[in-house]
């Protein structure tokens, strides 16, 4: 595998089954170094830009941590701080951040404003969440499965809710890359974009396949995870309603884990509960949420390391 030294990470899409395989393996070892009490001190001296437009709790704490407890200085700017495509352009704040740190994080709304962060700043860039890709999440939740299940390839994944949603379209791609066979439960109105479904299923490179579903009630006996997310995002406050009722069917309950007994339940949080998910799931013995939050961290480390090639 070539190396990922200078590489941005804008979307799981833009990287090879080996290069996402290279990222969790590093994951779990910085994993491992952590519990262990090593600290490498392996970014000192090194700046991180975060870039903000939403706000954020495991995002901004992993990735803030991650690197400056090995010896980084992390540096947060939201939109209060700094003229990120207001009274400057993004390309024009792009260039003065890739002259003046080494890595930007950008937590934000639209995607384009990644790319051109990434297609200026001459530093990798890694997206921390845009309207149309979550991969950092995606990658901690690769980490988690595998964690459980002792393998990726094969192991049957279903995500309920709003299937066209970044962190769902992000599982699609996770899922085709490294061989899991993903289902998505979702109302029709909610499906997953036709193109992308035709792009995992047509790379040659993806072993894994994907299968959309409409009824809660067919969910695969044999799952061994039931992912869900909150049904309104930041952003689609006005249309809470409307939403709420749409996806009120589609509601991860106790009656519904116990279709596939041995599954874990994932949530890539914050949640609501009474919402998305009963208090039972997400706070019951199937729960993988908290060690799913904490993968972030060290995801997000794997990420930086082998982008500033220092893994």
């Amino acid at each position: 595998m070539n190396s990922l030294k200078g590489k941005s990470l804008l979307a799981l899409v833009d990287y090879t089954p080996e290069e996402i395989r290279y990222l969790l393996d590093l994951s779990r070892t910085v994993k491992e170094e952590r519990r262990s009490g090593k600290r490498p001190q392996r970014f000192k001296g090194l700046t991180l830009a975060m870039l903000f437009e939403k706000r954020s709790t495991r995002t901004r704490a992993a990735f803030e941590t991650a690197f400056g407890e090995e010896g980084g200085h992390p540096v947060f700017l939201s939109t209060a701080d700094i003229q990120l495509g207001a009274k400057e352009t993004v390309e024009d704040t792009a260039r003065v951040l890739g002259r003046m740190f080494d890595i930007i994080e950008y937590r934000g709304f639209l995607h384009e404003t990644a790319e051109k962060l990434a297609g200026h700043a001459g530093i990798p860039v890694i997206n921390g969440l845009t309207d149309r890709w979550h991969p950092t999440q995606a990658l901690a939740d690769l980490m988690t499965i595998e964690e459980h299940a002792g393998n990726l390839a094969g192991v049957r994944s279903v995500f309920i809710g709003d299937g066209r949603n970044n962190v769902s379209s992000s599982l699609i791609v996770a899922a085709g890359a490294m061989g899991l066979d993903h289902y998505v439960i979702t109302p029709p109105e909610l499906a997953p974009d036709p193109a992308l479904l035709k792009t995992v299923a047509e790379r040659q490179d993806y072993s894994g396949s994907v299968t959309v579903l409409h009824d809660p009630s067919d969910l695969p006996g044999g799952a061994a995870v039931v992912y869900t997310d909150v049904w309104i995002s930041m952003g689609e406050e006005e249309s809470s309603r409307e939403r709420t009722e749409t996806l009120r069917p589609y509601q991860v309950t106790g009656d519904l884990m116990n279709r596939a007994p041995s599954a874990i339940f994932l949530h890539c949080l914050p949640a609501v509960r009474g919402n998305e998910m009963t208090a039972e799931v997400i706070d019951g013995p199937a729960s993988r949420v908290w060690d799913q939050a904490e993968n972030r961290k060290h995801t997000i480390k794997a990420v930086m390391l082998a982008g500033l090639g220092l893994s």
